[in-house]
């Protein structure tokens, strides 16, 4: 089946923003005058739960204080989120959060062969946006086909929902578009859809488990910060171009046929 679309998840793939988004997090904390800020190894738990909205009741729910306080604290979810979500875009627009290496490449090599590209993703439009046009240039985010986010599906990764979604918009089927992910959930959500997956841990998902990927390495790779050993053989090259990733899909759609 020949490869039309590149679909992306977000934080984590296309930049590492985790710690932006933690930051952002804490600052909501001190603005709404709650006594919580997160360390980077309780944020690094609490990124096993999909979505920010998630992250923070599923952390409320477990904090060891009376009733009273957690429905007040639960009731106030959506606030909080909403003051995180402006202070992650103030953070991003000043270069907190830069592409990882090969992104910025492969984006162009995809669009100059005539692919599309898409998002899909559990965070919000807004964070896409303020994301993309801060590392890509104002408007930058309409240069994406599709721009499918989490709040508009059922469920959240790990279930498949959005990148059902993505293809549904695109007309496509699973077997004519490869995934991009940073994470153990945003793997299984992929495979789930029946995509071709290529992941690229972070700091913040290295130790999960990746063995359901078709390809993993550690970034995409460019001329400044080129693949070596092990990962350049599985790339075919110092980084992995999208003529290269078009062969490996092909082989996986001869294989599964």
């Amino acid at each position: 089946m020949t490869l039309k679309a590149l679909l992306f998840d977000v934080d984590g793939t296309l930049a590492d923003t985790e710690e932006t988004h933690r930051q952002a997090f804490n600052a909501a904390f001190l603005e709404f005058r709650m006594p919580y800020a997160w360390t980077p190894e309780e944020y690094e738990v609490l990124l096993r739960i999909s979505g920010g909205k998630e992250r923070l009741a599923h952390y409320f729910t477990h904090l060891p204080v009376d009733a009273a306080e957690k429905e007040r604290l639960l009731a106030n979810v959506t606030n909080v989120h909403r003051v995180k979500t402006e202070r992650y875009a103030e953070l991003v627009a000043s270069g907190g959060s830069p592409l990882r290496p090969g992104i910025a490449r492969i984006l162009s090599e995809a669009t100059a062969a005539g692919l599309k590209v898409g998002i899909a993703s559990t965070t919000t439009s807004a964070n896409v946006a303020a994301l993309l046009d801060a590392e890509l240039g104002k408007n930058a985010h309409r240069r994406f086909a599709v721009i499918a986010c989490g709040d508009v599906v059922p469920a959240k990764k790990p279930a498949p929902d959005i990148y059902r979604l993505a293809l549904s918009t695109l007309g496509l089927g699973a077997a004519e578009a490869v995934a991009f992910e940073d994470s153990a959930n945003g793997l299984a959500a992929a495979k789930a859809a029946g995509l071709f997956t290529v992941v690229t841990p972070t700091r913040w998902t290295q130790g999960q488990d990746f063995g359901e990927a078709d390809l993993t390495l550690p970034h995409l790779g460019d001329p400044a910060h080129p693949l070596s050993g092990v990962a350049a053989g599985r790339a075919g090259g110092p980084f992995l171009t999208v003529d290269a990733l078009a062969r490996l899909h092909g082989r996986a759609a001869a294989k599964a046929a």
